[in-house]
């Protein structure tokens, strides 16, 4: 098996972090190829990097040079998931999906740990979009910005502990990690809050590794049907740089690439 692991930002450090956590998870014969795109924010927090994150990991994924038997997205929450499935026959499983999914087999209700205020509505979104919203407890943040979490694991580990209980005198009896950055710290967490805490990468490879071993593909007869092929598309992709957001309006100019 071979499976693209992608993270969604552009940050190098935060894709070899999820490499690891990948290939400490997949079985031996599943190789693993973590890429990130070459286009958008070093760090998705928020609705406006997630819907730029999720162009440029769709133009990333159309655009890679090689076979795959599956891919895992690596952006909690990230917008996206849709889509890819619908112009790709191989698996493709979300992060986030994925590892509620685990959750509720080994509990009743879990609850997520993520890291900026700014993400924890468009978790809700996905999980609600997955239809896993019911068993959740909450989504809190723990004010670890994605790109501080391994600045300092001891304070990004308290956060952790501190934003676990809270969740826990939700009604939590789980822990769902929310972010692929916090990658390697579930076990630790584990053991101070006595409770099944999972790592959305590890779990999404597991379930990219049972789909594919069982020789399952995307469903085509549906809204995974794929793009009219015969449509004409202007100018993709097209970035909209971070500071050109509150200069633009709905008068967009098209003639540029």
């Amino acid at each position: 098996m071979r499976f693209l692991v992608v993270n969604c930002n552009t940050s190098r450090e935060i894709t070899r972090v999820i490499e690891a956590n990948a290939m400490a998870a997949a079985r031996e014969g599943t190789e693993i190829v973590a890429i990130e795109p070459a286009w958008g924010p070093e760090s998705a927090e928020g609705f406006y990097e997630s819907f730029v994150t999720a162009a440029a990991v769709l133009d990333t994924v159309l655009t890679y040079d090689g076979p795959f038997d599956a891919v895992v997205m690596a952006g909690y929450g990230e917008h996206g998931r849709e889509g890819m499935r619908q112009v790709l026959e191989v698996p493709v499983v979300d992060i986030t999906e994925a590892s509620a999914q685990f959750a509720c087999l080994v509990s009743h209700r879990f609850g997520v740990a993520t890291t900026a205020p700014a993400a924890t509505a468009g978790i809700e979104d996905s999980l609600r979009g997955a239809g896993l919203w019911s068993r959740c407890a909450g989504v809190l943040a723990t004010r670890v910005p994605v790109l501080g979490i391994h600045q300092d694991n001891e304070l990004t580990l308290d956060a952790l502990v501190e934003t676990g209980r809270a969740l826990l005198d939700l009604g939590a009896d789980s822990v769902v990690l929310g972010c692929a950055g916090f990658a390697g710290l579930d076990r630790r967490l584990e053991d101070v809050l006595g409770v099944p805490v999972l790592d959305g990468v590890a779990c999404a490879v597991a379930a990219a590794e049972g789909l594919v071993g069982l020789g399952k593909t995307t469903s085509k007869h549906g809204p995974f049907r794929p793009p009219d092929p015969a449509k004409t598309w202007t100018h993709w992709p097209r970035a909209l740089a971070g500071k050109n957001v509150g200069a633009r309006t709905m008068a967009t100019d098209r003639s540029s690439p």
